[in-house]
C-alpha cells in the first residue's frame, strides 16, 4: 500500500483557538477521500496546510513521503489544487487560463498545447476552449478549475469545497468527473466538504468537528454502526409530538429540520405503534436508513446544520471584536 497523505498529531492554533487538534489521517494512493464537517470546523485549515499555504503549529503532514514543510517544492510539484474561491481569470478564455497555469509548471510550446487539448477533452470542454470564462455556468467553470489543477498531471488533487454554489445537477457532474479521475487515471483525490451527498460518493471519509476527527471509515461502515432504520415524522407541532412520543412510547426522538427522527431496530412495529397512538397528529411518516448526518449527531449530540450555525455565530462575534 502506498500512502499518499499521512498526518500525525497535526494541530494549528490561532492564539488561544485551536483550529485543528491532533489530526491523524491516512489516505491511500488512488483513493477518493473526503473530509466532512460543518463550515468553521477546521477543514479549510487542514487544506491550507496540505497545500503548503500555512504551517502547522504542531505535528506533521507528509504527501507521498515528503514533509509539507521541509520538502515544500517537491510537495507542490505533486499536487493539484482547486480552491473554494474561483481562481480563474474571467477576462481570459478557457485555453488562456490553462496556458498560464502550464507556464507556471514549466510547460511550453507544443507540449503545453497538447496537454491543454488533452485535459479539455478529458473534461468534455473542447468546444469551450475559446469561450471567455465569464460566460461559463458555475458547473462548467468548476470543471475548468479541476482541469487547470490536473494540467501538470499531479499525483494528488486537493479540492476545498468543490461543489459550493453549484446546483444539484452540476454537483453530480463534478462528482462523476472526480470518480473517473480516480478510477481511470489513478489520481488520489482529497476533498473537503460540508455537503453530505458529496461525502457519500467518497471511498472513505473522516468527519471533522471543532478541529478533531470524530469518526472515520467508509460512508457505509459509519452508517452501519447506527440503528438499522430511521423513521422520519412530519407534524404541525413536532416539538409537542416528540415529547409525547417519548413519554408514552418511550422512544428516543430528535428534531432535525423540524422533523421528528426515531432510530429503531424494528421499524414495522415502531411504525405501527406510532400510527395507532398518534396517527391523527402525523402529517407524513417515512422509513429510511441512517445518514451521515445521523452519524454526526450520534458522535457529537448536535445536528449538523445547528453546529454550522453555532460556529458561524462564534466567528461573527470574533470578527466584531477585531473591528472594535
Amino acid at each position: 500500500m502506498v500512502v499518499a497523505v499521512e498526518t500525525r498529531g497535526l494541530s494549528k492554533s490561532y492564539g488561544e483557538r485551536k483550529a485543528l487538534d491532533g489530526i491523524e489521517i491516512e489516505v491511500e494512493q488512488a483513493e477518493y477521500f473526503g473530509l466532512l464537517g460543518p463550515n468553521g470546523g477546521g477543514k479549510s485549515t487542514f487544506f491550507k496546510i496540505l497545500s503548503t499555504l500555512i504551517k502547522a503549529t504542531n505535528g506533521s503532514a507528509r504527501l507521498f513521503g515528503f514533509d509539507v514543510e521541509k520538502d515544500e517544492a517537491q510537495v507542490r510539484s505533486l499536487i493539484g489544487v482547486v480552491f473554494q474561491e474561483p481562481g480563474l481569470d474571467k477576462k481570459l478564455s478557457v485555453a488562456e487560463n490553462l496556458s498560464y497555469q502550464g507556464l507556471l509548471y514549466g510547460l511550453s510550446g507544443k507540449a503545453l498545447n497538447a496537454r491543454i487539448d488533452e485535459v479539455l477533452e478529458r473534461f468534455k470542454l473542447t468546444d469551450r476552449k475559446k469561450d471567455m470564462v465569464a460566460t461559463l455556468s458555475g458547473g462548467l467553470a468548476r470543471r475548468v478549475e479541476i482541469a487547470k489543477g490536473m494540467l501538470h498531471k499531479p499525483k494528488l488533487l486537493l479540492l476545498d469545497e468543490p461543489s459550493t454554489g453549484l446546483d444539484p445537477g452540476a454537483r453530480l457532474e463534478v462528482q462523476e468527473e472526480l470518480s473517473e479521475l480516480r478510477s481511470h487515471d489513478g489520481t488520489t483525490i482529497l476533498l473537503t466538504t460540508h455537503i453530505l451527498d458529496e461525502a457519500e460518493a467518497c471511498d472513505r471519509i473522516a468527519i471533522l468537528d471543532r478541529g478533531r476527527v470524530i469518526a472515520h471509515g467508509s460512508p457505509r461502515e459509519l452508517k452501519q454502526g447506527l440503528a438499522r432504520a430511521t423513521i422520519t415524522i412530519e407534524a404541525s407541532e413536532p416539538k409537542a409530538l416528540a415529547r409525547d412520543i417519548e413519554e408514552e412510547l418511550e422512544h428516543a426522538t430528535r428534531l432535525v429540520h423540524q422533523k421528528i427522527r426515531i432510530d429503531c431496530d424494528d421499524a414495522h412495529e415502531t411504525g405501527k405503534q406510532l400510527t395507532e397512538r398518534f396517527g391523527e397528529r402525523i402529517s407524513a411518516m417515512t422509513l429510511g436508513r441512517p445518514s451521515l448526518e445521523d452519524v454526526f449527531m450520534a458522535k457529537t449530540g448536535a445536528d449538523f446544520s445547528v453546529r454550522e450555525a453555532e460556529l458561524a455565530a462564534v466567528e461573527s462575534a470574533k470578527s466584531g471584536k477585531r473591528k472594535r
